[in-house]
């Protein structure tokens, strides 16, 4: 079994965090989404994995590289322009010879069982099956319907009255759902050709419905809020893991907040509950909560979380 993790989005609702770098390779805890996502795959078996890449792809390929520290295969898909989550797969299908493969989205964590989810794909002989879970947040998540055996009969816009399921990131999937779409050509799946599946082949997508975590890395106070409950879990109450060439001032205080890679804190200055991109040097006597800050091209960049 191979994987494709689908890391080549703008990340756009995580600005302005991704002027720095690209959602899959912004640190959660000190490790980056992606290299979380590799971990947890090789965890299951899984080690030969293809990335797809568009946004500040130098961002992603130097974090994870070949994967062999990780005791896994990665190879890359480049695509230009961003090809979308059904063109995207489409595009990286040379690099995947099977025909039955994972498909996992690079922006969100979660421990679903993936041999359960294989074994369940194969004896339905489903086209697509996608995790799910019951919709947490109806307001803020599009939901899934299911009908009595399982398959999906449609998918609602966030905030839709009544009960549904969140679909939560991996799915596994037939090649063949993707292999009729023209490569190079923008198309998305659950907004573009699942849709049409269900209608022509009802059945052939399909829930598995699972009591797996899950955790959106959606926004950077989503990004601080993982960052601070994995360090909880750890038993560093409050202390986020902070990235490599971290300087701060021993007059400065700095309370549940995320530095990344080469930042420096002045004199005095006072960070609450902020997550502090690659390259920032925040000035001596500054404060500063709830704040997502970037340096962008030398000017300092503050968005409130």
């Amino acid at each position: 079994m191979r994987a494709l993790v689908l890391t080549a989005g703008l990340g756009t609702r995580l600005r302005p965090l991704t002027i720095t770098r690209a959602k899959a390779a912004a640190p959660v805890d000190g490790e980056s989404l992606a290299r979380r996502t590799i971990r947890w795959l090789v965890s299951h078996g899984v080690h030969d994995l293809v990335l797809n890449l568009h946004h500040k792809p130098e961002t992603i390929t130097a974090d994870v590289g070949d994967g062999s520290d990780l005791a896994a295969r990665v190879r890359y898909s480049w695509e230009s322009p961003v090809l979308g989550s059904a063109g995207g797969p489409r595009h990286a299908l040379l690099l995947i010879p099977d025909t039955t493969f994972f498909l996992v989205n690079g922006d969100t964590l979660t421990d679903v069982e993936l041999p359960a989810m294989l074994e369940q794909h194969r004896r339905t002989g489903a086209l697509v099956t996608m995790a799910l879970i019951p919709n947490p947040d109806p307001a803020k998540y599009g939901g899934v319907l299911l009908d009595d055996t399982g398959a999906i009969t449609a998918f609602t816009r966030r905030g839709s009255p009544g009960p549904s399921f969140h679909f939560i990131g991996p799915q596994v999937v037939e090649a063949r759902a993707f292999a009729p779409l023209a490569d190079g050509v923008v198309s998305e799946s659950v907004l573009g050709i699942y849709p049409r599946y269900i209608a022509e082949r009802p059945g052939s997508i399909r829930g598995f419905v699972c009591g797996a975590t899950f955790r959106d890395i959606g926004t950077p106070a989503d990004l601080l809020r993982t960052s601070l409950d994995l360090a909880a879990a750890d038993g560093r109450v409050d202390c986020p893991r902070w990235g490599r060439d971290v300087r701060v001032d021993p007059s400065a205080r700095v309370t549940r907040s995320a530095l990344w890679d080469d930042v420096a804190v002045g004199a005095g200055a006072v960070l609450t509950e902020c997550v502090v991109a690659d390259g920032v040097t925040i000035p001596s006597g500054a404060r500063y909560e709830r704040s997502a800050i970037v340096n962008d091209g030398g000017k300092l960049v503050v968005a409130p979380l």
